[in-house]
């Protein structure tokens, strides 16, 4: 195996941006294993699914992430709008990642998603506040969470523009980390 150089780092970005890219475009739930430079950076469809999956969860974290700021009263509501943020953001990855879920190619790869998707709703669930990572029924409580998101969840409509995508009574949005903290303690 060739050690790993910051050329090879850089030329598996470029070619997963492009896999994702055409995933998007796609959105018919099949890897993109046609493109150019996809047989020569990813071993196997695994490794190229496994690189979508981790692109897709470290996303919803961000998103998550960026939503609890946005609305810190409402954990629940920042998680699910995340969601659906992510799903509207990587709609393609998100197919594959359910056909290859629900169709695995090899038992290898059906472990690694299993897991994949428990990581993902361990961190809704905890970052609803709805259970804590080590809680037993975390698991079943972001399952729900994500369902919920998915049920409310338009493909065609862009994030924003769908009223589903947002809270009826939107927080007023503050300049900083402090404004918002401040606007949630006093409402």
């Amino acid at each position: 195996m060739a050690p790993t150089t910051w050329d090879t780092v850089h030329r598996r970005g470029e070619v997963l941006r492009a896999v994702v890219h055409e995933a998007n475009a796609r959105r018919d739930g099949i890897l993109p294993t046609d493109l150019p430079g996809v047989a020569e950076t990813f071993d196997d469809d695994f490794a190229l699914l496994a690189a979508l999956a981790l692109r897709w969860h470290t996303r919803l974290a961000g998103h998550i992430e960026r939503a609890l700021m946005d609305t810190p009263t409402d954990l629940e509501h920042a998680v699910l709008t995340a969601w659906r943020e992510t799903a509207a953001e990587l709609d393609g990855v998100r197919r594959i990642l359910d056909a290859y879920t629900e169709q695995p190619t090899s038992e290898e790869m059906a472990t690694a998603l299993r897991t994949s998707r428990r990581k993902d709703r361990l961190m809704l669930a905890a970052m609803a506040g709805r259970a804590g990572v080590g809680d037993q029924r975390a698991e079943r409580v972001g399952r729900a969470l994500e369902e919920q998101a998915r049920a409310a969840y338009v493909p065609t409509s862009a994030v924003g523009q769908d009223p589903r995508h947002r809270a009826t009574d939107e927080p007023t949005r503050h300049a900083s980390f402090v404004g918002r903290l401040k606007a949630a303690l006093v409402a």
